[in-house]
């Protein structure tokens, strides 16, 4: 493997590949090479998101985090359509991003659930095609994180201006990495094989409506920080049943051990030192192979955001209090929401079948 190769390994397969290695010295030169690729990620990432920031505003630095995002994502997932079809489908994604947390934000809270049910099930239809590249862990993110870190004014016609450069440079990144790649489905095919027969399409209505419902829940009961709730019900809210309880186990302890680590290294580093704590949380996340890690390394990383906001303790609190309520919620709606819809169908294609009778 080239040393190119190797920095293109995710956090399981740089692990992995260095375990295979059997001599010490081997070990410690790829450990090396495992540790210089997460430092070039962090720092590009930094960059970009500060370069971002003196373009189009420090309080827009969420919306650099859904641009690279985005780059990130598509540089490595073609869709499943034709190339010049998905440079289309990257800038109707961006479109929501720009227009979806905007318009439940300023609705009241039953009409931004119907608005939240829309734009997250057009993201997973646009953009999730294949469920086992899991996009929807970034771009409902995405979507939520917008939604949690609304602008308005010059900072918001900023925004706008910044995910348009952005869906540009993301478009262009994707025709470059997958113009050769030969497809015969087309954009329209995305709707076309939308069916409630179909297993991604059961899985994708239950994650729009776990999503939209607990983010209802959580306005009218005024949580704060309700987006923690969506992120942690999208989290576990994933297409197969098994690596959802799977997560599901590890959501609220994960995010228990994050706030505890969090709380002593916030009283053991000096004060102001709290900015730099989220570059150690994307550190530990770099490093982190498994869910259950991860979700520790994204407690920290969103605790350093929120608790110059909120103060330490409610900060904490409401991540514990977040991330639980929105697990056990994801799990439970999971239970009642897949027979609701299995019945559903039934009726819906039996009336479509009497139909269909009738008029012959």
């Amino acid at each position: 493997m080239t040393f190119y190769q190797e920095l293109q390994l995710n956090q399981s397969g740089s692990k992995a590949y260095i375990a295979s290695f059997k001599n010490p010295k081997d070990k410690i030169k790829h450990m090396g090479i495992y540790l210089f690729k997460i430092l070039i990620n962090i720092a590009f990432c930094t960059l970009f998101i500060t370069l971002f920031c003196i373009l189009f505003g420090a309080e827009n630095s969420v919306a650099g985090l859904t641009v690279l995002l985005g780059i990130m994502v598509f540089r490595c997932a073609d869709l499943g359509i034709r190339a010049s079809h998905g440079v289309l489908d990257i800038f109707l994604v961006f479109a929501i991003f720009a227009a979806g947390p905007k318009i439940s934000n300023v609705l009241p809270a039953g009409w931004a659930f119907c608005t939240n049910v829309i734009f997250i099930m057009l993201l997973l239809l646009l953009g999730c095609h294949n469920v086992i590249m899991y996009n929807h862990s970034t771009m409902v993110l995405a979507y939520l994180l917008l939604q949690g870190y609304d602008v308005s004014g010059d900072a918001f016609n900023r925004r706008l201006a910044g995910l348009f450069v952005g869906a540009a440079i993301t478009a262009a990144v994707f025709y470059r990495n997958h113009r050769k790649i030969a497809y015969k489905r087309t954009f329209k095919n995305l709707f076309q094989e939308f069916h409630l027969s179909s297993a991604r399409t059961s899985w994708q209505l239950r994650l729009a409506f776990t999503i939209s419902s607990v983010m209802l829940i959580a306005s009218l009961l005024n949580v704060p920080k309700a987006m923690w709730i969506g992120i942690s019900a999208m989290s576990v809210s994933v297409p197969f049943r098994n690596d959802m309880e799977y997560r599901i186990k590890y959501r609220a302890p994960g995010n228990i051990l994050g706030s505890i680590l969090f709380f002593v290294v916030y009283w053991i580093l000096p004060e102001g030192a709290v900015s730099y704590m989220g570059i150690l949380g994307g550190i530990a996340l770099g490093l982190s192979a498994s869910y259950g890690w991860q979700t520790v390394s994204n407690a920290f990383s969103a605790l350093a955001i929120a608790t110059p906001v909120l103060g330490l303790q409610s900060a904490i609190f409401l991540r514990i209090f977040n991330n639980i309520f929105g697990s056990i919620y994801a799990w439970l709606f999971e239970r009642i929401f897949e027979p609701v819809l299995s019945v559903a169908t039934y009726i819906i294609c039996y009336l479509n079948h009497r139909l269909q009778r009738n008029l012959l």
